[in-house]
């Protein structure tokens, strides 16, 4: 039936002659200030097309007592300030609510709000412009908050809502004057990742509306919020009234998913739980929003308890002292139960409830309290708005006076009290602070609702649940709603669907590692100086190694090499001394001098092979001993090449002989191939120079410093004339193996070559088969082996002739050598 305007003049009519007395009725009550309240005491089902401008009379519509429930909230929040003596002393608040079953087509009720006494003056200026109701309590849903809300806005009438909770809401351009009591679903979104994050879960399911802004939001955020966690959104559905409810859940059931989350208004909440009764759908998790969380025509549905686990999200105070004593005394009041009009001009519909005061008072009283504190808070945030625009103190208020809402808006914004507890106050965009408490539904037990859980955001964001306090299904454990089984330690995610809860696991490889609090997907390689064995999640710093002076084989080296350097020196002495004897210059003359300098430059570079490599050690650490050890040997090869040709040669090839002995050719040889090799070593120098090597893949847990050899290419031409020099050496030595024993180098040069083919062969195989600082060690090894083979070799013999045998050192004996090599040549 509905109230048409010709129904609406014939009660105006009844009004004038009967003379009914509205005052009485739960919907108005008289007082220095109204306060409008918004309210669904009826809910509209099916609405048919209109034809003809006319309201909806909710009156005719199906009731809801959680609606009516609300409303009686507010008339008790309303009775408790009017009787306290500290907040509005001698100030009295009044009401005027309408039960909006249909937004659109309520209308009037919410033109007769903004009104005042029944007319609504347009014009610029509306600073002054005065209404029936200084603020707003209401409305209850998102979507129904975003139809009416403009034309408060447009006064800026604070509204404060106890249910919109959608963030679009909070947007101060749109929705300049609205604020409310309910947490936004930014929070409730929150708070519902918090539980799934606690659980382990990632795998799950969204149900929410197409047709409400509250599901369409809270989707919205959803996807939103979870993008950089762990959670996957499977399935998802939009439903509408008449969606194929039964379909929807089977197909949710055989994705495996276990994990329900069920956003929508409490009717098509009720809808999906009791299919899912209907269809046996069992053991699932079911999280409820807070429209339906503490929903009690669902907690006494036969079968609720075979769904499985239901966890809810609702206002941490549920409990109002003192309301249940207002319902009673309430009912006794001889209140009317309508008044079908409050104005003196026209009539307003929405203002009856057919039998109302007659309800069963328990069932009232025990009708979900989710919004109960919010308006509550609502009516009492308007109530401290007041306080200080009156400049109320204990002894009382300013007289009454007009109030703007723009100003009495400023008020409300700054509000900052304590109710209950809890702290009141709002942020820039209008939302309060979210106090949630996660319920826990157990049928067939007592207290059905358990509160296990806390969520706070203010002053910081705290989540708690008692996971001990939850019964899971059919007393079992906590359910699995993953896509894969969680990875090993040491294993990272490799995903291999479009949903990246969906993956296989690999081990990470050494010298990576996976972190889980920063990418479950990646194996993060080890930074330089760090190491992992294969299957880590952290990397260990390397042990750094290199040769010390402090080692033990150090220190007996490097007093081999100081042992050197004292006997090069003293036989150097001793051969200056004795220049002009027959050892001394058949050893060489002053060709062994240059030898014996050689020989001690060339391991000057032994020295910088301990200590941490710098680029310049490791530079000295082969060049002196490359160049200065092949001039050492082109000395030795010239030498021996000129014995040969005076023993040899000279009579074979006179010419030859005479012009290498007049263009001193041992000399003119020596300084050809020293400038050459000059050239050699400038090039492996300028480009490509020994560097310093941080060697990380011989020991996974150490790093060993070490030097490089430079280029291949420049390397191998700076060594290749010391190899190509020794090989020419030992031919020449081996042509003169049959010479007078004094000039017969043939022993000496092929023992001191012996020893330094063995010293390297040595190092070579010890660098390929080893790896560790002491490989390093065994190079500086080849180096001074290769020059004490000479020294012992070649300078050690004449050195003990000339210190112990002098008598052999003489010119008679040297031609008495001479003189028998030449008869035994005859002879032959």
């Amino acid at each position: 039936m509905q109230c048409v305007l010709l129904g609406c003049l014939f009660k105006f009519v009844l009004y004038v002659f009967i003379k009914h007395d509205c005052e009485a009725s739960e919907f108005n009550l008289q007082g220095d200030y109204k306060i409008g309240g918004i309210f669904k005491v009826h809910t509209a089902g099916d609405i048919a097309v209109q034809s003809s401008p006319m309201a909806l009379e909710c009156l005719t519509q199906p009731f809801t007592i959680e609606g009516y429930s609300m409303m009686q909230v507010m008339r008790f929040a309303v009775q408790e300030i009017n009787n306290s003596s500290t907040l509005l002393p001698n100030i009295s608040l009044g009401y005027k609510i309408f039960d909006v079953c249909a937004a659109v087509q309520n209308f009037p009720s919410i033109l007769d709000l903004i009104s005042n006494n029944g007319q609504i003056t347009v014009v610029t200026n509306r600073d002054n412009i005065p209404h029936n109701v200084i603020a707003v309590v209401g409305p209850y849903g998102s979507a129904d908050t975003v139809l009416l809300a403009p034309p408060f806005m447009m006064d800026l009438i604070p509204m404060i809502s106890y249910g919109a909770s959608s963030s679009t809401l909070s947007n101060k351009l749109v929705y300049p004057s609205f604020l409310r009591t309910v947490p936004t679903n930014k929070d409730i979104i929150g708070l519902i990742i918090q539980i799934i994050n606690n659980f382990g879960w990632n795998w799950v399911a969204f149900i929410g509306s197409q047709d409400d802004e509250y599901s369409r939001n809270g989707l919205e955020l959803f996807r939103e919020y979870i993008q950089d966690t762990n959670i996957c959104l499977a399935s998802l559905y939009a439903l509408q009234k008449n969606s194929n409810f039964e379909d929807v859940l089977r197909k949710i059931d055989s994705l495996s998913i276990n994990v329900i989350i069920v956003f929508m208004l409490e009717d098509y909440a009720r809808d999906v739980i009791k299919t899912a009764i209907k269809i046996n759908i069992k053991g699932k998790v079911w999280i409820a929003g807070d429209t339906w969380s503490m929903d009690q025509e669902l907690s006494t549905t036969p079968g609720i308890e075979k769904i499985g686990t239901v966890f809810g999200v609702t206002d941490r105070t549920l409990s109002l002292p003192g309301f249940a004593d207002f319902v009673y005394k309430s009912r006794f009041k001889g209140e009317t139960d309508e008044c079908v009009n409050c104005s003196s001009v026209g009539e307003t519909c929405n203002q009856a409830c057919e039998n109302c005061t007659s309800l069963n008072v328990e069932k009232l009283i025990h009708v979900n309290p989710t919004y109960s504190f919010s308006i509550y808070t609502a009516v009492y945030t308007i109530a401290h708005a007041l306080h200080v625009a009156l400049n109320c103190s204990k002894v009382g208020c300013s007289k009454v006076q007009d109030i703007p809402p723009y100003l009495l808006l400023q008020y409300v914004r700054k509000s900052n009290f304590a109710l209950h507890n809890r702290v009141i106050r709002f942020d820039e965009y209008g939302d309060p602070p979210a106090s949630f408490a996660v319920v826990h539904w157990r049928p067939k037990r007592d207290p059905f609702f358990v509160m296990v859980g806390t969520y706070d955001t203010y002053p910081t964001v705290r989540f708690t649940l008692n996971n001990n306090l939850v019964s899971w299904y059919d007393n079992g454990t906590v359910p699995f709603s993953n896509c894969s089984d969680e990875c090993e330690t040491g294993f990272a995610r490799v995903q291999n669907s479009v949903q990246k809860c969906c993956f296989q696991c690999e081990k990470c490889p050494a010298n990576t590692y996976v972190n889980t609090s920063v990418d479950f997907y990646t194996c993060t390689s080890c930074q330089e100086g760090e190491w992992s064995d294969e299957g880590s999640t952290y990397c260990r710093k390397r042990s750094i190694v290199y040769l010390q002076y402090t080692d033990l084989l150090s220190i007996l080296f490097l007093l081999c090499a100081a042992s050197f350097m004292v006997v090069s020196v003293t036989i150097t002495i001793l051969f200056a001394i004795n220049y002009n004897t027959p050892v001394v210059k058949s050893a060489g003359g002053s060709m062994c001098f240059l030898m014996l300098v050689c020989l001690i430059l060339s391991n000057i570079g032994v020295f910088f092979y301990f200590g941490v490599p710098q680029p310049a050690s490791c530079v000295l650490r082969n060049i002196f001993f490359i160049f200065f050890f092949t001039v050492c040997l082109s000395c030795m090869a010239v030498r021996s090449f000129q014995i040969v040709s005076v023993f040899k040669m000279a009579t074979k090839f006179p010419k030859a002989y005479s012009w290498w002995m007049k263009h001193n050719g041992q000399w003119l040889c020596l300084a050809v191939y020293t400038v050459l090799h000059l050239i050699a070593c400038w090039i492996w120098l300028q480009f490509g120079r020994p560097k310093p090597y941080n060697d990380n893949a011989s020991f996974k847990d150490q790093t060993i410093l070490s030097c490089d050899i430079g280029t291949v290419v420049t390397s191998i031409l700076a060594w290749s004339f010391l190899w190509v020099l020794s090989v020419v050496c030992f031919c020449f030595s081996y042509m003169g193996k049959d010479l007078p024993k004094n000039y017969n180098e043939a022993k000496s040069i092929t023992f001191s070559l012996v020893l330094f083919y063995l010293g390297w062969i040595a190092y070579f195989t010890a660098y390929i088969v080893f790896r560790g600082p002491y490989v390093q060690l065994l190079n500086a090894v080849a180096q001074l082996t290769s020059s004490y083979g000479i020294i012992i070799s070649f300078f050690i013999p004449r050195t003990y002739i000339i210190v112990f045998q002098p008598s052999k050192n003489t010119q008679a004996y040297f031609q008495t050598k001479i003189q028998t090599y030449t008869q035994t040549i005859s002879r032959m």
